[in-house]
């Protein structure tokens, strides 16, 4: 969209569509396309839009947020149920929910959005009265998941194309009832779900359809499991809203590196690791509402953090003595009033302490990783030169006989990280250390995130924010011979392409006329009969119609499809988890993620 509006609530703009007539739902999606193209101008905290000459639309936003449909005004004859503050409300992005306040009993200094399944205060309490007794979800958590499952099946159901604002309305309206019952996790995937679906239908660039694919599969998966889980089960599906920060003393850090951070729902900025002297990984991080403008230049902010001036770059080559520290559960630094931080002498990655993260073996790295780590990795690879992909060249590396491909971090043309890989490809025989994210994979394959300097060991290079140039490369040397060629590819493809079909173009496009007995044959050749068995109900669920006794088509069984597909979505990625295991030579019987 063109127009500059303020981030609206989730309930907010539920309730405008819910509010409007069947006459008008069906012309939302016009409307939106409509209001795109008239002029705004930003006041302060109001942005107003000329409707037309003589009706204008006012969104005020206190705090930077419209939390309220009072807070949407149009003066056309129909408001307040007029088509332009729904379509106003559906156009804006979607607003972060509000932290919640602390209860008395929390006296942590800190607190920020919560990743999934972290336990927080302010998350209401769910458990059972009688300590003998298993926790159960309650009656409210139950419908919320239902609601959350029908609204994602009808996604689900339509596709991108068809999912339009009414639909994403009815999952938003899920997301809010599930977060009013204490459901933050799946609350925040179906905002997710709806911000990848706007982006497809947006033609952003940014758009993912794997993104789209893996948020809709946690909605129902998290939908489907929750009614029937108990005890430690329900508190990881139920999440939280917010992560605490625990007392951790006094810490001396050392920077490793800093990458830059650009989401497709609207948020930028800059992440930098450090470590202690132990190897334990800790980042100091500063994300906010904002463009590919501010992924760029956060990386020159002070860190937010005691009253050090250390910017992020500085600090991922400097040092950092804490005091009064506080961690999240997953390793971010909290900024509380009584955090105590100054500038300390580093350390290169040859030397210790930092040395010591490359000499884990590349095995246990990636089982970490599997296994619910923070899935960095950290390597000695010497680059052969490139291949060619569906997404665009690839680096090639060996690491220890093994053929590791290595891909851009980021694609957004803001950012050097494909400028930076072309170069280190012509530079085959360069042994480089460096720091990665594992791509899950049925090949070994790894987001590159940071370098030591090709011709200067002794200094690093964060491929996100550095840009190299022609003279940091040194004279070309003899690639490595002997490297392990990739090993021929389990045909897994073969379902996981009906997935993301089914996820782009809704059931329909898996119910046309056609046989997929061929592919379910070449996925049980390959061991694959589960795979194979998969694909043939996928397509039977997607073509179930039934008719009624006057001959008319019934509608389709939704659900039924709905099952298929998330059956179908889940075994890929666990396979997908298994292969990349065996990929890495890591061990393939890896536990479930927690």
């Amino acid at each position: 969209m063109s127009l500059d509006l303020p981030p609206v609530a989730p309930a907010v703009t539920a309730e405008l569509v819910q509010g409007l007539t069947p006459r008008l739902r069906k012309r939302l999606d016009a409307g939106i396309t409509k209001l795109a193209g008239r002029p705004s101008v930003r006041d302060g905290d109001t942005v107003r839009i000329a409707v037309d000459d003589d009706t204008h639309l006012e969104l005020h936003a206190p705090g930077g947020t419209v939390t309220s449909t009072d807070a949407i005004r149009c003066g056309c004859l129909l408001a307040p149920d007029c088509l332009h503050r729904a379509a106003a409300a559906s156009a804006a992005p979607i607003a972060e929910p509000e932290p919640e306040p602390q209860s008395q009993s929390q006296s942590l200094p800190d607190a920020e959005p919560a990743s999934v399944g972290e336990e927080a205060p302010g998350t209401p309490d769910t458990r059972s009265a009688s300590p003998t007794e298993p926790e159960l979800p309650t009656p409210d958590q139950r419908a919320a998941a239902q609601a959350m499952y029908d609204a994602a099946a009808a996604v689900l159901e339509a596709g991108t194309d068809g999912s339009g604002a009414v639909l994403q309305a009815e999952l938003l309206r899920a997301a809010h009832s599930a977060r009013i019952s204490g459901l933050p996790r799946i609350a925040a995937s179906a905002v997710s779900v709806v911000t990848q679906l706007r982006a497809a239908r947006g033609a952003d660039p940014a758009y993912r359809l794997a993104e789209l694919t893996a948020a809709l599969r946690e909605v129902l998966v998290t939908a489907h499991r929750l009614p029937g889980s108990t005890g430690p089960e329900l508190a990881t599906l139920r999440g939280t809203a917010r992560q605490p920060y625990a007392p951790d003393g006094s810490l001396r850090l050392y920077g490793l590196f800093s990458e830059p951070v650009l989401t497709a729902t609207g948020y930028a900025g800059a992440v930098t690791w450090t470590a202690d002297a132990e190897g334990r990984l800790y980042t100091v991080s500063d994300v906010v509402p904002g463009g590919p403008g501010r992924a760029v230049g956060a990386a020159d902010r002070s860190v937010r953090i005691g009253d050090t001036a250390l910017t992020h770059r500085e600090l991922s080559r400097a040092g950092l003595a804490v005091s009064g520290a506080t961690v999240s559960p997953t390793g971010r630094l909290g900024a509380g009033a009584g955090v105590r931080a100054v500038r300390a002498s580093g350390a290169a990655w040859r030397e210790d302490p930092l040395a010591g993260l490359w000499e884990l073996p590349v095995t246990d790295q990636v089982s970490r990783a599997l296994t619910g780590g923070d899935g960095l990795l950290f390597l000695d690879v010497t680059l052969i030169g490139t291949v060619r992909e569906a997404a665009g060249d690839c680096l090639l590396a060996d690491c220890d006989g093994l053929t590791l491909r290595l891909s851009a971090a980021h694609d957004h043309p803001a950012l050097p990280y494909r400028d930076n890989l072309r170069l280190l490809s012509a530079a085959p025989g360069t042994r480089l250390r460096v720091v990665a994210r594992l791509d899950p994979s049925p090949l070994p394959r790894a987001l590159l995130l940071a370098t030591d300097h090709p011709r200067d060991p002794g200094t690093h290079l964060d491929l996100g924010l550095d840009r190299l140039q022609h003279a940091d490369l040194p004279a070309p040397a003899t690639a490595p011979a002997g490297s392990s060629p990739a090993p021929d590819e389990a045909p897994l493809h073969l379902l996981r392409r009906r997935v993301h079909q089914a996820a782009s173009a809704g059931r329909r496009v898996l119910a046309f006329p056609g046989d997929s007995a061929t592919d379910s044959r070449r996925l049980g050749r390959h061991g694959l009969a589960c795979a194979g068995d998969l694909l043939d109900e996928l397509h039977s669920a997607a073509a179930d119609r039934s008719r009624d006794v006057f001959g008319r088509l019934v509608p389709a069984d939704i659900n039924r499809f709905a099952r298929a597909w998330l059956a179908a979505a889940h075994y890929t990625e666990e396979v997908d988890r298994s292969l990349c295991a065996a990929a890495w030579g890591a061990d393939p019987a890896l536990p479930p993620a927690p």
